[in-house]
């Protein structure tokens, strides 16, 4: 004789600890990205073409309000 059987909807979320380590791990990413770019741009990369030099900075600028949203996602969970 078989014991109890559990009785799921199917959706199994992953544990709470295992999503907040894979967001932090695309915040810090993304936060790297960030900082190479600008790195880059500004020492380098001017020095052959400012056009691009700006262009590397303007994603730069948009990268940390991305990183924000999706270390926040699933928050309200």
């Amino acid at each position: 004789m078989r014991g109890p059987h559990r009785v799921t909807d199917g959706r199994v979320h992953r544990p709470q600890s295992e999503r907040l380590r894979r967001r932090k791990q695309w915040y810090f990413a993304l936060m790297g990205v960030c900082l190479v770019l600008i790195l880059l741009a500004w020492n380098l990369v001017r020095l052959w073409s400012t056009t691009a030099a700006v262009a590397m900075s303007v994603v730069a600028a948009v990268l940390p309000p991305i990183a924000v949203v999706i270390a926040n996602w699933g928050e309200d969970r």
